[in-house]
């Protein structure tokens, strides 16, 4: 166990390993919220319909079908080694950001549509009846009541998006666990790879206790209907 806990390359490994911390957050951070928001403006964009974006929904229902089939992992090797014989060269960090922000858009879009087509359909004919718009429905009703249903499935996707961080390091993006593995290289030690472990844990497990905790909490809605938004 001693090799383990290592306290000469745990020494050695810490200063880099928190230096990675930043990056990893900031990566998280990032993705999470571009994911979300683009997720978010897609739902949007398919329950309005209307005569513009209603020829939009079957290229988002196959944007979502396929990018929340693609691992991650695959789609982040693509994006970095692929986009530069498109003549577009990205960072490693910018490949990652953009990997994680696809899926994650992928994902956010099918909940916040779950969360919209879970609102009782009585309640666009009712607000409709009344003379509101359809956006000023979606918006002032729908959305509200909608977006409460969705939170706790978010919180989950979110996680996820957060420990997929840890595939930048395929790119050499100098995040937690790519620290860890350059010191654990140089010393032969896995002591660094388990500080990255506990790094992690620290990191993400709040998080984890915070969707559970929501889980709990959150409302039900009833079975969404079939047809989805009138």
């Amino acid at each position: 166990m001693e090799i383990f806990f290592d306290r000469e390359a745990l020494a050695l490994a810490w200063p880099a390993v928190r230096s990675g911390i930043a990056v990893t957050l900031q990566l998280a951070l990032a993705s999470i919220a571009a994911g979300v928001a683009l997720g978010f403006a897609l739902a949007v964009a398919r329950a309005l319909g209307g005569r513009w974006l209603r020829f939009a929904t079957p290229a988002i229902v196959a944007y979502a079908d396929a990018f929340r089939a693609i691992p991650p992992l695959v789609l982040l090797v693509v994006i970095y080694f692929a986009a530069p014989f498109a003549g577009l060269e990205l960072s490693g960090f910018l490949a990652s950001f953009a990997a994680l922000v696809l899926v994650l858009g992928a994902s956010a879009e099918e909940i916040f549509w779950a969360g919209i087509t879970a609102v009782d359909r009585g309640q666009w004919e009712a607000a409709l009846s009344t003379g509101l718009s359809r956006r000023t429905t979606l918006f002032r009703v729908i959305l509200p009541q909608a977006v409460l249903l969705t939170v706790p499935p978010l919180t989950n996707r979110a996680i996820a998006t957060g420990k997929n961080t840890a595939l930048a390091s395929v790119v050499a993006v100098p995040e937690v666990l790519n620290q860890a593995t350059s010191i654990q290289a140089q010393t032969a030690s896995p002591a660094p790879l388990l500080l990255a472990a506990g790094v992690y844990v620290a990191l993400f497990l709040p998080l984890v206790r915070i969707g559970r905790w929501l889980e709990t909490r959150a409302p039900t809605g009833g079975p969404a209907p079939a047809e989805g938004p009138p």
